[in-house]
């Protein structure tokens, strides 16, 4: 309980509903027709290279980087502000090497671009396969913190009925704005989002700075101080410890988030909503710049956290740190109850709950529309399905893909499912990386390499989590009673990801052996596309 006045949780909710209201018009308004896939898989690519990079960065801004990664940084110091630039990093990354070949190569969803040399229902079906693994995972995080965090923000009880209620209601929304917005509509709430996160993180970070006199150094020392941590609170460990193997864990950790976050599904899908070469690196340059930003201000906000609230009472608030961001906005505007406190509390509630809402419903767009795209247009109707029904079909599969989501994280709403975040940016990492470099740059990559890259990645990355220290073993494990930790480590990069490319290596290698004629006509495909797919030459 946040012992808020009842005049500040009643401007608390004023500003949810016209949150609400102005998001779901807008998602009506720019809906696409029933029978036009190019609409709502793309939007028309109508969107400039301002918008859409507003629209990428705001996909790529989750509730977890604004809320979990706060709220790392303000608990563990270095640790966090490596995690924070780990994140800005990815993209980075995704920029330079990836953005042009994956809109030069796709369509609509990640199977097109896997399917373009190596067509068949395998791929398809593999492709949806790992979006869904990718997908669902951090569906049920957002939407099991969002009970946590509405309950906290509304000063509801902290009973199960209340979280239940928030995230049936979080989910709800989620299903109507993919449902409705499709591509475009979606990109116009993350357009709203990142505008309302970047000026409300702003106002935060600029007050942080003014309550030490500007000077960051004196920030640094008051969270030394506040974190109980000292001097180690600027030194690496606190996150995970300071051993060999501990150490090798953080850096595992930081690569999986580097070469995993940005090959999400719902974020390269963005990517196709670029008209050209030329877009899409614009459009990159303003989302790298935009989510850059962001994270320096996430490395303020989680050190005046740290120096202000203290991690003492962060903790006692929620264990990970998620509410740092709105225990900051209370130390900051005042006494409870004064003008200033109702208005910065409001805002950074709205700016939370605004990025909850639309961090779900990319996702839940992401993953219908591989379910209606590559599993039921290409897998099942073998590319004959008529734009109308394949819409329809996505339309439902939203309903459907929400409604999972739900009830699963209702059930899990109790656990600590932050598991389930590294799970989804391992699969990135380990899976949809490996198959998307090696289908746009290697010649000799064949469809048993593919299958074995999305396959193999994917399923060495759950196994090692399942006997990882991150599900059992430890207080902070997914199931802390029980110990079943055969895997030493929190996250698998270090093994999953090498194991992602060496599957697709050997898979291919094999596959040339056993069939030269089949390995023959994929290396032609694709160097009669290579010129279009890398230099976007006509």
């Amino acid at each position: 309980m946040n012992d808020f006045s009842s005049g500040t949780q009643a401007t608390v909710l004023l500003l949810f509903t016209v949150l609400v209201t102005l998001t779901l018009l807008m998602c009506v308004m720019a809906g696409p027709d029933r029978d036009d896939l190019t609409n709502f898989y793309t939007g028309y690519l109508s969107l400039t290279p301002f918008k859409n990079g507003l629209a990428i960065a705001g996909d790529y801004i989750s509730a977890a980087t604004v809320l979990s990664t706060t709220g790392i940084v303000a608990l563990t110091g270095y640790d966090g502000y490596v995690l924070a630039v780990s994140t800005a990093l990815s993209l980075v990354l995704l920029m330079f090497l990836l953005a042009e070949p994956l809109r030069n190569a796709g369509q609509f969803t990640m199977g097109d671009v896997l399917a373009r040399n190596m067509p068949g229902r395998a791929v398809r079906v593999a492709a949806c396969v790992v979006t869904l693994s990718a997908t669902v995972p951090f569906l049920i995080v957002q939407l099991s913190g969002a009970g946590s965090l509405l309950t906290f923000i509304l000063d509801l009880p902290h009973v199960a009925g209340a979280r239940t209620g928030s995230i049936v209601m979080v989910g709800s929304l989620m299903i109507i704005y993919a449902a409705l917005g499709g591509m475009r509509g979606t990109a116009l709430v993350q357009m709203v989002k990142i505008v309302f996160l970047l000026a409300t993180s702003a106002v935060v970070a600029v007050l942080v700075l003014n309550h030490f006199d500007w000077s960051f150094g004196d920030v640094l020392r008051a969270a030394q101080q506040g974190s109980g941590a000292g001097p180690a609170y600027l030194e690496q460990g606190l996150q995970l410890g300071t051993s060999a193997g501990e150490r090798l864990d953080f850096i595992g950790f930081q690569i999986t988030v580097v070469l995993g976050v940005a090959c999400l599904p719902h974020i390269t899908m963005r990517l196709f909503s670029a008209q050209d070469a030329p877009t899409v690196r614009r459009s990159m340059s303003w989302a790298v710049g935009t989510v850059t930003t962001f994270c320096l201000l996430v490395i303020i906000m989680g050190t005046g956290a740290a120096a202000l609230v203290g991690s003492r009472s962060i903790i006692a608030a929620d264990p990970h740190g998620r509410t740092s961001v709105l225990m900051l906005s209370q130390a900051l505007g005042g006494s409870p109850g004064s003008t200033g406190t109702t208005v910065l509390y409001s805002a950074v509630a709205g700016m939370v709950f605004i990025t909850l809402l639309s961090s779900v419903a990319g996702m839940t767009l992401a993953a219908a529309s591989s379910l209606a795209h590559d599993l039921f247009a290409h897998a099942a109707r073998r590319g004959q399905a008529e734009p109308r029904t394949e819409m329809t079909v996505a339309v439902w599969t939203s309903v459907v893909v929400g409604t999972v989501a739900i009830g699963l994280a209702t059930l899990v709403q109790n656990w600590n499912v932050g598991v389930l975040t590294t799970l989804a940016i391992c699969t990135g990492a380990s899976a949809v990386a490996p198959a998307l470099t090696y289908s746009l740059f290697w010649r000799g990559f064949t469809r048993t390499g593919l299958l074995a890259t999305l396959y193999g990645g994917a399923a060495c990355a759950l196994v090692l989590l399942v006997f990882s220290k991150a599900v059992s073993g430890t207080p902070s494990a997914l199931f802390p009673d029980a110990d079943f930790a055969l895997f030493p480590m929190q996250s698998t990069g270090l093994v999953s990801v090498p194991f992602g490319y060496l599957a697709g290596w050997l898979g291919s290698r094999l596959d040339h052996r056993r069939r030269a004629a089949d390995s023959l006509e994929n290396r032609r495909l694709y160097e009669e596309s290579e010129a279009r797919l890398l230099a976007a030459a006509k």
